[in-house]
């Protein structure tokens, strides 16, 4: 399954590398990814396969948003098919 995470917030060091340690502890394979500093504010997309991931959806989220709540940051995990209905004109 391919999925978009999204991270915003302020910016503050070593945000892409716990955004990837926890792909790696999911075993989520990152494809691509886009960031930027607006401001003072962090803004990263990540398209992500989650076909090697054991864990259910569910607990993917909560692990994100766990992780969002760590750094004072906001952290999504949509599926694309979610993601791609979401923003179809």
């Amino acid at each position: 399954m391919k999925a978009v995470i999204t991270v915003i917030g302020r910016d503050t060091v070593g945000v892409i590398a716990r955004v990837s340690a926890v792909c790696a502890e999911l075993n989520i394979n990152i494809e691509d990814v886009t960031q930027s500093i607006l401001q003072e504010m962090f803004c990263m997309i990540m398209l992500v396969d989650t076909t090697g991931c054991a864990a259910d959806p569910a607990a993917i989220r909560a692990r994100f948003e766990q992780l969002g709540r760590e750094m004072g940051m906001q952290v999504t995990l949509t599926r694309q098919e979610v993601f791609d209905a979401m923003h179809k004109v």
